[in-house]
């Protein structure tokens, strides 16, 4: 089936609500019904729970529904807004009450009440009518606070220091009179900063405000300090640290750029219980100075010197005479963006403790963490002042147990954290401004001459990603499958930062790529909604006046040929906003980016010749006779022009949800002719094969809908037999890989795809895990050369969830409102079992296999329906419940296919079992 090729289901089908005639007042609706089964749960705005910062006029809003009834559905809700929790808590809803609303919809609700101010706090719960017409309890009470909505709203400066230094401490005192009620912050570092108010640091993320284009986008982070402040004398801190912001050289660099010195605009907001409010905002009147970080750099590490810390710097009453005033800079060019284009924050997740110390000398040793991932050493030492610990981080060892960069850094570049002691007693340092990734730390000590060495008391890695929520669990009786689910996972969140990386420690680079290809195994595990829309905006950001999508976002550096002009990989400028739409319903991508995805469509037809493009990276690291890089099985011309037809189709499919015919039957046509011209240069008809037969050169036409329909199952069938010429091995690369695993699935030839990845002694998953990988690595073979942590080959998550445990969305029902349950049991699995929390609520799949019986369990999420293949000869074969589920209540019998019966079912928990 072709998954991009999809019946375009009409938009307001989905969207229509309407308000019920004759809806009385709020004392009327109050005494309404509250019998229902249903509870509303996880209120949201914005995919956030009680965000801040919130800078959309119209903010969409997000809610669960809960039950352990079956067949349960909204019919109708009545959501309220506030200017107070007390109004609130009273059932009124001053700034919006939307009466009872005829509608099934819970997520995507624009807000159509008062427009709130800038900084206003919104308070808003909801109830909920079912089938029968029973209403719900109100929810829980949830907030989002606005951000600064209009430049105007700016009442700061940006401020850098009168000379350029590695690092910058900036302060300010003021003072808060009795009877405060709210303290908010708006404030942007660059590259990083770090807040703190009376020498607390305020909130727990690390790394902020997240990596963008500076002259195009700056991010700014809303903060609430209410809890940090006091009646009476108050001192802001802000410390100043390079970032991707300002790269320098000295040790390992992948590029060398600035947009300038560093710098911050910060804006404080104090609210009081009598309506008063105050503003202090950066100015000529903050002060600065240099701080004990002495060197600052995203690629080259962080070396901190403790005999140069201010103590109290951050405190009311440190005297910061000496400290020469703020001078005030002009921005880097970018808009001051808040919520609406911010990835979650960074923040320490996990930590590593050593498995293993192996010493090679008196001043240096190995520290094995046991996991390879992004993290930040945790140190505690002590020692005498000016005695220095540097630590080297490292993926692999060499043969003398000292650690090997080759992975990290091919030319051997430094790259490391050094902590100078300020001495005599014991101290700790958590870097501020440097993560990397590595297994093993090794530490190297020194002192000044005379003295003792430092004596290292703890040494911890502290695992560092995205707070996108995981979202996703998969496990099966397949022992080696669920490594490498697990070492999959450990890929994806070192590699989750504020954009996705392509490794943590060499590029640290947004390659566009892995976002489409392993969009959706990324999105089984994370709620990526707002990481998608974060890289979306860096991709529009990034984009060049002639309408190319470079291969990486942000575009920090510019490179030569295909590595900065690959359809495969600008093309996800259109998949990634589609995909959002499938998993989530939202529209708001495809609206927001649709002119300049048009242009980009437009940038691909001048490169095209009658209608083929010819020219990038192909199928990047496949398996050829040569070392990996440049496709070698597959022709760039066939990839090339297979996204440029994919993302005509996708365009058209946009275009008529958006309502412009015009465009939608252009794109359609544009679409037809790529098809027709691909199809008359790749496709051998006597061999039944597209070009050279690769596993890449066939499977991308079947799954995009290029190939026609009387030749697909011998151009599947040319796949198998590839794959079994290889002894059950993959060829295929980056690119082509998730295509493979579709291509096979969507045949039904799930037995392949296990076969392939059953083994360890071929290139691939397994062997990665033999040669000792714990997380995912670039090659397929493990090369030593390569990065060790690299999660561009993850697709397999993907046929875990949707194939092994079936478990997707319908395209007629987007957002998961229409469910497909298909559990494809391959090879000697005897039992799979899977979780996946959509956006409307938790999905989950466990079936088992044994003695000739099949047994189903199946839990949908209110407010939804699900089409249930369960394996079974015949429909009456299939039991629920203890009788013949085809006359079950609730149940509908839809067809019975070969080795299938097919239902519809709606909420709850379903206990199929079947003869197999």
């Amino acid at each position: 089936m072709n998954q991009y090729v999809r019946r375009v289901v009409p938009l307001l089908s989905v969207l229509a609500i309407s308000v019920l005639a004759g809806v009385g007042s709020s004392a009327h609706l109050a005494k309404a019904e509250t019998a229902s089964p249903l509870a509303v749960t996880d209120l949201r705005c914005e995919y956030v729970s009680n965000p801040l910062g919130v800078d959309v006029a119209t903010p969409r809003l997000f809610w669960k529904l809960e039950s352990t009834a079956r067949n349960q559905r909204q019919t109708a809700y009545r959501i309220l807004a506030a200017s107070t929790a007390e109004t609130l808590a009273n059932d009124r809803g001053d700034l919006w009450d939307t009466g009872k609303v005829a509608s099934d919809e819970t997520i995507q609700i624009p807000y159509r009440g008062k427009r709130p101010e800038s900084s206003q706090q919104v308070f808003w719960k909801v109830r909920v009518w079912d089938q029968e017409g029973k209403g719900s309890a109100w929810s829980q009470p949830a907030s989002w606070t606005m951000g600064l909505l209009n430049a105007a709203d700016w009442h700061a400066r940006w401020i850098a220091a009168s000379q350029p230094s590695e690092t910058l401490l900036v302060r300010r005192e003021f003072t808060v009179q009795p009877g405060l009620k709210r303290a908010l912050a708006y404030v942007s570092g660059l590259g990083y900063y770090e807040l703190s108010v009376n020498g607390r640091k305020a909130g727990d993320d690390l790394l902020a405000p997240g990596w963008t284009k500076y002259d195009k986008t700056c991010l700014y982070d809303t903060r609430d300090l209410t809890g940090l402040v006091k009646e009476g004398r108050n001192a802001i801190g802000l410390l100043l640290g390079n970032g991707m912001y300002n790269v320098e050289g000295k040790r390992y660099t992948k590029f060398k750029g600035s947009f300038g010195p560093l710098k911050a605009i910060m804006q404080f907001r104090l609210e009081y219980t009598n309506g008063r409010r105050e503003i202090i905002g950066t100015d000529g009147e903050w002060r600065t100075s240099a701080g004990p970080i002495t060197f600052s750099c995203v690629y080259g590490g962080e070396d901190y010197d403790a005999r140069l810390v201010q103590s109290e710097w951050n405190q009311p009453g440190f005297d910061d005479s000496k400290w020469p005033p703020a001078r005030i800079v002009e921005g880097p060019g970018g808009e001051l963006k808040g919520l609406s284009a911010a990835a979650p924050p960074i923040r320490a997740f996990d930590v590593l403790k050593p498995v293993g110390v192996r010493r090679l000398g008196p001043s240096v040793a190995v520290y094995d963490l046991g996991q390879n991932a992004a993290l930040i050493p945790k140190l505690t030492v002590r020692g005498p002042s000016g005695s220095a610990v540097r630590i080297v981080p490292a993926e692999l060892l060499k043969e003398d147990g000292s650690v090997d960069r080759r992975s990290a850094e091919p030319n051997l570049a430094p790259a490391y954290w050094q902590y100078t002691l300020a001495g005599d007693w014991t101290e700790t340092w958590f870097p501020k401004f440097y993560y990397h990734g590595a297994r093993y730390l090794q530490v190297e000590c020194s002192a000044p001459s005379g003295q003792r060495l430092p004596v290292i008391e703890s040494l911890d890695g502290v695992v560092v990603h995205s707070a996108s929520p995981p979202v996703g669990k998969f496990e099966c009786s397949n022992k080696l499958f669920n490594r490498i689910d697990r070492l999959v996972r450990w890929a994806q969140i070192s590699n989750m930062m504020s954009v996705l990386t392509d490794c943590p420690h060499r590029e640290r680079l947004g390659w566009l790529e892995q976002y489409h290809l392993n969009g959706p195994s990324l999105r089984y595990d994370f709620d990526l909604a707002r990481l998608f829309t974060k890289g979306m905006s860096d991709m529009a950001d990034s984009q060049l006046p002639n309408g190319l999508v470079p291969d990486i976002a942000p575009e920090y550096t510019v490179f030569q040929d295909g590595f900065r002009d690959s359809p495969e990989w600008g093309s996800a400028f259109i998949l990634v906003p589609w995909q959002q739409y499938e998993w989530t319903a939202d529209l708001d991508l495809l609206r927001r980016h649709y002119d300049a995805m048009k242009h980009y469509v437009a940038y691909l037809g001048t490169r095209a010749a009658d209608h083929i493009l010819s020219y990038g990276l192909g199928d990047w690291y496949d398996l050829g006779p040569k070392p990996p890089g440049v496709a070698q099985l597959t022709p760039v011309a066939l990839t090339a022009t297979a996204f440029y037809y994919q993302d005509a189709i996708i365009l058209a499919q946009v275009a008529a949800f958006l309502g412009k015919a015009d465009d939608a039957r252009q794109y359609q046509t544009l679409a037809s002719q790529i098809r027709a011209a691909f199809n008359q240069k790749f496709f051998d008809k006597e061999k039944e094969q597209y070009a050279t037969g690769s596993q890449c050169a066939n499977a991308l036409p079947l799954v995009m809908g290029l190939a026609e329909r009387k030749d697909r199952a011998a151009v599947l069938a040319n796949i198998v037999r590839d794959v079994r010429r290889h002894g059950n091995a993959l060829t295929a690369g980056d690119v082509g890989y998730r295509y493979l695993l579709r291509a096979l699935a969507e045949g039904g030839r799930s037995d392949v795809i296990f076969d392939i990845n059953n083994q360890s002694d071929k290139p691939g998953y397994g062997y990665q895990l033999k040669m000792g990988a714990t997380s995912l690595t670039e090659a397929w073979n493990a090369d030593p050369r390569s990065s060790q942590d690299h999660f561009m080959l993850g697709q397999i998550i993907e046929w875990f969830y949707h194939d092994l445990a079936g478990i997707s969305t319908d395209p007629t029902g987007p957002g998961f409102k229409r469910i497909v349950i298909n559990p494809q049991p391959a090879g000697d699995l005897t039992w799979a079992n899977a979780s996946y929390d959509s956006i409307r609520g938790l999905i989950a799949s466990h079936w088992t296999k044994q003695d000739g019986r099949f047994t189903l369990s199946v839990t949908l999420p209110p407010n939804t329906t699900a089409t249930v293949s369960v394996p079974a000869r015949s429909s009456e074969q299939v039991m629920l419940d203890g009788e013949v589920a085809a006359r079950h209540a609730g149940v509908e019998l839809l067809r019975q296919e070969r080795d299938r019966a097919v239902f519809k079912v709606g909420s709850g928990q379903w206990d199929f079992e079947s003869s197999f």
